[in-house]
Parts: structure tokens; C-alpha cells; sequence
């Protein structure tokens, strides 16, 4: 049986799901800003809430319908933007669990499949988010939560004390399990854009 065509993006530019991805936007901008002034609780609050919206405009916008071509590029290019700027500023701060390669890796990935994905779907293919990615994007958050976290910890109770190991324990795991499906995720990305283009 065939598959029935697929219904076409719309080209309205206002809609809740876009309304949101902008607010995510500015929430990202606010997170940047709390980091260096070490308000790492409100900036923990403020990331969560804007995580939020990520998870709330996707599934608006397919429930109801609100699926359109600037949702389908400013949403991952603001999720980009919130993934990959708190893992830089992370990166620069002492105590924080993520150092400078982590993310490298983390805005290498993203680089490139973003490039991936606008080849294949400029061809005509489809290059949606697979399991893997959706995961990453899920531990990535938890990771960012985990260490702004630490960081407040550290802040609160004076650089000398050290994590109690369940905190230890949490961003440890957290980080690097963020990493490592960042690349399993890189790569299996790429062997799916190598097996398209060689069809």
C-alpha cells in the first residue's frame, strides 16, 4: 500500500509553536548572561524552563497541526544555540564537569549535521531526527542541569569543600553519557547520510 502524501509545511511565520522557539531563544540569551555572574541557580531554572519549551512546541505543533518551514529550521537552530552555548560557557567555568573538548565535540556534531541535513533535504530526502538524536538532545539537557547544579553547590559551600558523591556520581555519569551519545549519534548520522547519497 502506498504511503499517503505528505501534508505540506505551512508558511505562517506566527504560530504557538513558533512563539515558544523564540521564547526559548531569549531564555538561551538569559542563561548566557546569569553564567559569568555565577547565578547558577537561576541560571539552572531559567535552562530548565527553556528545555521545557523544546519538548512543548514539537509536540503542539504536530498535535494540532502547526508544523511550518520556519518551525522546521529557527527550532533545532535555537536548540543548537541553547545545547552548544551552555556547554561553551560550562567549559570555561572550574567545577564544572564539561572541559573545553567536551564541547568541541558537542558543537562539532551539531555543525554537522546540520550541513548533512541541508544537503539531503535540499536533494528531496528526509533527515529527521532519529532515536539516537532525540535521546542526546535529552542527556545533553540533563548533563547542563547536572553541572549548573555542582556549580551552585560549589558556590554556596565555599570552594574548598568537595561534592558529596552522590552529586559526584550524577555529573560524572551525566556528562559523559551526554558525550558519548553525542558521537554515537554524530556517526550514525553519518553513515545514514553516506547510505543516501550512495542510493
Amino acid at each position: 500500500m502506498n504511503k499517503p502524501a505528505a501534508k505540506p509545511l505551512s508558511t505562517k511565520v506566527v504560530n504557538v509553536p513558533n512563539t515558544l522557539t523564540f521564547l526559548r531563544l531569549i531564555l538561551s540569551i538569559a542563561v548566557f548572561v546569569l553564567m559569568p555572574f555565577q547565578y547558577y541557580l537561576a541560571a539552572l531554572v531559567v535552562f530548565v524552563i527553556a528545555a521545557s519549551t523544546d519538548w512543548i512546541d514539537g509536540w503542539y505543533a504536530r498535535k494540532y497541526g502547526e508544523v511550518t518551514k520556519v518551525g522546521r529550521v529557527f527550532d533545532p537552530f535555537v536548540d543548537k544555540i541553547i545545547i552548544c552555548g551552555t556547554f561553551i560557557f560550562l567549559a570555561a567555568e572550574q567545577g564544572s564537569g564539561i572541559v573545553p573538548w567536551m564541547a568541541v565535540v558537542v558543537m562539532g556534531r551539531e555543525l554537522l549535521v546540520t550541513v548533512m541535513r541541508s544537503m539531503i533535504e535540499q536533494s528531496g530526502g528526509d533527515f529527521s531526527a532519529g532515536m539516537a538524536g532525540k535521546l542526546k538532545m535529552v542527556l545533553q539537557c540533563i548533563a547542563a542541569g547536572a553541572s549548573l547544579f555542582t556549580l551552585h553547590y560549589l558556590d554556596a559551600q565555599g570552594a574548598e569543600h568537595s561534592l558529596p558523591p552522590w552529586l559526584s556520581w550524577t555529573l560524572l555519569i551525566s556528562v559523559w553519557s551526554a558525550i558519548l551519545l553525542t558521537i554515537y549519534s554524530g556517526v550514525e548520522y553519518i553513515f545514514a547520510a553516506a547510505k543516501y547519497f550512495k542510493a
